[in-house]
């Protein structure tokens, strides 16, 4: 029997996937494909390795099946075949390429544009967009909510806290929702780091010209506001900041923000500022998993128009899990050392040259003092507390996490442990450790809350 035609089905099977996972991880995994042939009940695609087959297998292969299934009305199967690296230059993209060939994501503004193009906008990155916003499970919900605000600025969404660790893309997403509508309308759109506006507030008490500083914030079409933390224990310009965002709420304007915690977790945050962010959406950027980083990797990869062995972008993927910001910057280092030394990168050169990233401490200078101190003030309770007897349920909970997350952070032994923790015994520790284990298997927040205290304790570290 001649191979059937499912060409088109493979087509918008792609564009599918691609409106499901965002341009960046539809083309760390999808663009090196290639449609080869179809038979009765499968469609086969070229793949470029047996690395990226078990990958998409392993991750996507339900789901293609599924739309396969769909969009063409019969029981049809999706197949891989190993072809090479050639598939790169030949796989069909469901979208237009931009002039630079980088793949398309989805975007707010999927229509033509039908007017000029305004010029950058004179504060925010003009690579930062969605387009380049790398998306995966860790920050989908967050990607989906920007994406609506674009089409619906002020009417959804309103205000959008986005928080989080360090490099795990708040101000990205932030600045590519205000791009997107910056460009696809004539919106007043506003963008400050928290520090600049403390600053244009202490100036416009200084030199009398509050009116000025109030006009500017509360006639914006769009106001971004990043790292609002840095507002703590200020409570001036926290005032100056709730009467401008009641203002602007009441207007329908839109407002954003980045945090590096919880709203509800800062200290010193005026209480009816915290409730009005309740008003709205609030969005926990995660680290990217394993498959994310290696499409991140790819991609990267790609867009600088280098490719790396697959056993190097696992190396990678497995060694570096903090952020997106590392991971970047450890593939900017390959690549500027292949090219300085003129040196294809196999897998011993990266695990030669990276090593140093590989090897390092994951949390320099600690004490397991300053982890039970930032713990303690986490939950409200003292050192002494969870060094001593005492057995309420919430005190038995901060000193099971403060053990968990030394064991973590640190080289100490099960029985070293038990010593800081007012002379316990490293079976009790033990016993505390695999509680938490237990624990975060079925509650999803306890993740985030022990991503907090990680950062807390860097932070506290670092000043002390």
């Amino acid at each position: 029997m001649a191979d059937l035609d499912y060409e088109g089905v493979w087509k918008e099977t792609l564009i599918q996937l691609q409106n499901d996972l965002g341009g960046e991880e539809f083309s760390g995994w999808f663009s090196d494909m290639k449609y080869l042939h179809a038979g009765e009940n499968t469609i086969v695609v070229g793949i470029p390795s047996a690395f990226h087959r078990d990958k998409v297998k392993s991750r996507y292969q339900s789901t293609i099946n599924s739309k396969i299934q769909e969009i063409s009305g019969a029981e049809i199967t999706f197949e891989m075949e190993i072809i090479g690296k050639s598939a790169k230059k030949t796989a069909p993209s469901p979208q237009t390429q931009s002039k630079n060939d980088e793949p398309t994501a989805v975007t707010a503004e999927k229509t033509p544009k039908t007017k000029e193009k305004r010029s950058k906008h004179p504060n925010m990155r003009d690579d930062y967009t969605f387009e380049r916003y790398i998306i995966g499970e860790n920050n989908k919900y967050a990607a989906n909510a920007a994406l609506a605000i674009c089409k619906n600025p002020g009417k959804i969404c309103n205000p959008f806290l986005i928080y989080g660790g360090v490099g795990l893309g708040k101000t990205h997403l932030m600045q590519a929702i205000g791009n997107s509508i910056h460009e696809n309308s004539d919106s007043r759109v506003i963008c400050t780091p928290a520090e600049s506006f403390l600053n244009e507030y202490i100036e416009g008490i200084g030199q009398g010209k509050m009116n000025v500083f109030r006009n500017k914030y509360r006639q914006a079409d769009v106001l971004l506001i990043d790292d609002i933390q840095f507002l703590t224990d200020k409570p001036g310009v926290q005032d100056e900041l709730f009467h401008t965002f009641n203002d602007l709420l009441n207007a329908k304007k839109q407002l954003v923000f980045t945090c590096d915690r919880p709203i509800e977790d800062l200290k010193k945050f005026e209480e009816r500022l915290i409730s009005r962010f309740g008003l709205g959406i609030k969005a926990d950027l995660q680290p990217p998993r394993y498959e994310e980083r290696c499409a991140i990797l790819i991609s990267v990869a790609q867009a600088h128009g280098v490719s790396f062995p697959d056993e190097v972008i696992d190396l990678m993927g497995k060694n570096i899990a903090s952020n997106v910001r590392d991971l970047i910057s450890a593939l900017d280092n390959l690549i500027k050392y292949a090219e300085i030394m003129r040196e294809e990168i196999t897998l011993e050169t990266a695990q030669k040259h990276l090593k140093n990233i590989f090897n390092a401490p994951r949390l320099a200078n600690l004490s397991m003092d300053n982890i039970i101190r930032v713990a303690a003030e986490y939950f409200g309770l003292t050192p002494n507390d969870l060094k001593g007897k005492k057995r309420s349920q919430n005190i038995v909970f901060a000193r099971q996490l403060a053990m968990y997350i030394g064991r973590e952070i640190t080289d100490s032994s099960y029985t070293e442990l038990g010593q800081d923790f007012g002379g316990r015994d490293h079976t009790t520790v033990i016993h505390s450790i695999d509680k938490i284990k237990g624990k975060l298997l079925t509650d999803p927040t306890l993740e985030s809350t022990i991503e907090n205290l990680k950062r807390g304790i860097k932070e506290y570290g670092a000043k002390h």
